[in-house]
């Protein structure tokens, strides 16, 4: 399967709908703001179609965090095919999934797609207290944070007192 950074984009926004606002964890994909996030990332904004996605999401996150092992993806593309057709390109093939599991499956996809050619890139955040995840792609593929801005700079910040009390201290 050939992904685009389109997919990869969507795939990452998906993993990211649980950010940690305020110290509390907000989910985008929550009845009042999951048809405006479905619609723009290709779905239909149905409640079922939502319901495909959170458990899509669950199911990634915790697969991406090492806690599930891949086999628990296989259940989201049970009923799932690719069909072959003859486009302007030559052979094309077409995604084969109900509508309200298209966008959860093309996810699915996209991951194991993203396993296979950039592997180790996709991961979570090195804060403890984030739970965004980041998709590295960088040459050395040593990112850790999903923001430098943000974590990177509070987790760098973090150990500069901390090194800065012991010395302190001692």
């Amino acid at each position: 399967m050939v992904i685009d950074q389109e997919q990869e984009h969507v795939l990452l926004e998906l993993l990211n709908t649980t950010p940690v606002v305020d110290g509390a964890v907000q989910d985008q994909l929550n009845a009042s703001g999951a048809k405006a996030w479905q619609r723009a990332h290709g779905g239909n904004g149905s409640e079922e179609e939502r319901g495909q996605l959170v458990r899509a999401r669950e199911v990634l996150q915790d697969t991406v965090r090492g806690n599930y092992d891949a086999d628990a993806l296989f259940e989201l593309l049970d009923g799932v095919a690719y069909r072959p057709r003859i486009g302007d390109e030559g052979l094309v093939w077409d995604l084969d999934a109900p509508p309200a599991r298209r966008v959860a499956v093309q996810a699915v996809l996209t991951w194991f797609a993203l396993r296979q050619t950039k592997p180790g890139r996709l991961r979570p955040c090195a804060n403890p207290e984030c739970r965004l995840f980041l998709l590295d792609r960088s040459k050395p593929n040593k990112a850790r944070w999903c923001s430098m801005a943000v974590c990177g700079n509070r987790m760098k910040a973090r150990r500069h007192y901390q090194r800065a009390r012991e010395e302190a201290a001692e």
